[in-house]
């Protein structure tokens, strides 16, 4: 089936980043749905389906250009076949392949497994899968300079490449056209600096790297902002980042330590704003973290304008119109407003997040 790939536009008039191919095998009969999935990248390559017999085979297929690059997104619905893909021996095109495998897990949500695949089109290539979709980041041959062997990604970048291609996939389709080519400058001066160690390199993508941290680390955050062992130090460890590094990203927020203080106040606000919670207010705050009333108490009050007490007995309006400095935590939307929107700060260029 060919989707509808014409372009929409946002309601301040910009137009929305074109998808430009979506297709899915829906249009065939099952038994002939991987022939139709084959021919979809034969220029590329060739794929075997690694089982004697199948009834169909379900595969959708988008395509959005930013500028000289391209992401795809291959989504095989709940199925894990086993395939085989190999490149072609006279190949029509000589890419960048960056691919990141995508997994079902038990809600049925795909998320990526880690993994992360770096190949040239014009060498010789062949790996195994049994992965429930992919996402594939295409560069042009010029992107670098060097023979495919001898191409290697900095291996405490691999995760971080890993969560930026998936940020960047979940955020496409509310960026514009005209984003596209600053999309595209801010992809690859990241990537050069995950492959080399040119100073000035790792300079010019400080920003873009930044911001795929950040977002890791508030995902990370509100994930265990419960544990009381969550601190400065776990979160290095967790995230494979240095100790400078972290705090010097979350300088703007008044650092690490206070941004956690702060979303756990954040919590305790909403507690205490929900007329139906009866718990006491010295339960809310060791619930999250603050062991002490009187120091909670103090710390509160700092933050807000107002006492706990205050704030559950009638200061409800002034707490609404405290706005957080971040957002929900929740690790989907705020945390790709947060690398979008700092990766365009990054690179001056001008567009509201929807």
């Amino acid at each position: 089936m060919q989707h509808d790939t014409r372009i929409a536009e946002r309601s301040d008039g910009q137009a929305f980043l074109n998808c430009i191919v979506d297709v899915d095998t829906s249009e065939a009969p099952p038994a002939e749905q991987f022939d139709l999935y084959r021919s979809w990248n034969s220029d590329l390559g060739d794929v075997a389906l690694l089982c004697e017999k199948f009834r169909a085979f379900n595969a959708r297929q988008k395509v959005w250009r930013m500028g000289n690059l391209a992401l795809l997104s291959l989504d095989y619905p709940g199925t894990g076949y086993h395939r085989r893909w190999s490149s072609k021996k006279n190949p029509v095109f000589d890419h960048w392949i960056l691919s990141v495998p995508l997994i079902a897990g038990p809600s049925g949500i795909k998320k990526h497994s880690g993994e992360l695949r770096w190949h040239c089109l014009a060498a010789p290539y062949e790996a195994e899968g049994k992965d429930d979709g992919t996402l594939a980041l295409i560069l042009p041959r010029d992107f670098a300079f060097t023979q495919p062997s001898e191409l290697l990604i900095r291996p405490e970048m691999a995760s971080l490449i890993v969560d930026y291609i998936e940020l960047l996939h979940r955020s496409l389709p509310y960026r514009t056209e005209r984003d596209a080519e600053h999309i595209a400058t801010a992809t690859t001066t990241l990537l050069a600096a995950c492959i080399t160690c040119c100073r000035n390199k790792l300079e010019e993508a400080e920003g873009p790297i930044n911001a795929v941290i950040i977002a890791r680390a508030k995902k990370h955050i509100a994930a265990h902002l419960a544990d009381r062992n969550l601190s400065p130090d776990t979160i290095c460890r967790d995230l494979n980042v240095s100790r400078s590094r972290l705090y010097r990203i979350f300088e703007a927020a008044g650092g690490i330590s206070n941004y956690i203080r702060r979303q756990r106040l954040l919590r305790t606000k909403d507690l205490l704003s929900d007329e139906t919670n009866k718990r006491s207010i010295s339960s809310i705050a060791e619930e999250w973290g603050f062991m002490d009333p009187s120091t909670f108490s103090r710390t509160f009050r700092r933050e807000f304008g107002l006492t706990p007490k205050e704030a559950r007995n009638g200061g409800l309006l002034q707490l609404d119109n405290h706005i957080p400095l971040s957002g929900t935590g929740d690790g989907n939307k705020p945390s790709l407003h947060t690398i979008m929107a700092q990766t365009a700060a990054a690179y001056g260029f001008a567009g509201s997040l929807p």
